[in-house]
C-alpha cells in the first residue's frame, strides 16, 4: 500500500512539477527542468551560438572551449543533456543571458532564453565580455530550438 501511494505521488509530482530546494533547479508545470551549470559574462567563446551536447565527449569538449581553467560539471548524460547560450562578445560590462526555460512543442525541446544589455545612460565598465548560460535539462531525442525571448 505504501509502496503504491509513492508510485501514485511520483507521478503527480512528474506531471504536476516537483519543487526542490536546489535554486539551481527551476521546474515549472508542463515543462522540462532545467538545471544551472554555469552563466556569466566571461566565456571563452566569444563568437554568438547555441550549443546542444547529448554526450560527454561533446560536454567536454564545450567546457574545454568555454573555460578550460575551471573543473567541469558533472552531468549524468543518461538522462540529461547540455544546452548553452553564448551571446558573442560585447563592448562593455552590463550585459547577460540567462535560459528561462525548455518546454517540449511539437516533438522539438523548446530553449527560450533572454538577453539584457545596460540601459543607454549606464555607466559601465569599458571591458570586452563574452555572456554565456549553461544549463542541464532532460534528455531530449529530437530537435532542439532555441528561442530568443524579451
Amino acid at each position: 500500500m505504501i509502496a503504491a501511494l509513492i508510485v501514485a505521488l511520483a507521478i503527480a509530482d512528474h506531471h504536476e512539477g516537483t519543487k526542490t530546494n536546489d535554486p539551481s533547479v527551476t521546474q515549472q508545470r508542463g515543462a522540462v527542468a532545467v538545471r544551472t551549470i554555469d552563466t556569466g559574462n566571461q566565456s571563452n567563446i566569444d563568437a554568438a551560438r547555441q550549443v546542444v551536447a547529448r554526450t560527454e565527449a561533446e560536454w567536454q569538449s564545450l567546457w574545454k572551449a568555454h573555460d578550460f581553467n575551471r573543473p567541469m560539471a558533472k552531468v549524468d548524460f543518461s538522462n540529461e543533456m547540455i544546452v548553452a547560450v553564448f551571446v558573442g562578445s560585447r563592448p562593455t560590462a552590463g550585459f547577460g543571458v540567462e535560459i528561462v526555460s525548455a518546454e517540449v512543442r511539437d516533438g522539438a525541446l523548446v530553449v527560450s532564453y533572454r538577453e539584457t544589455k545596460p540601459p543607454s545612460d549606464a555607466i559601465t565598465a569599458q571591458i570586452l565580455t563574452s555572456p554565456y548560460a549553461i544549463a542541464a535539462v532532460e534528455k531530449h531525442a529530437g530537435d532542439v530550438k532555441f528561442q530568443k525571448i524579451n
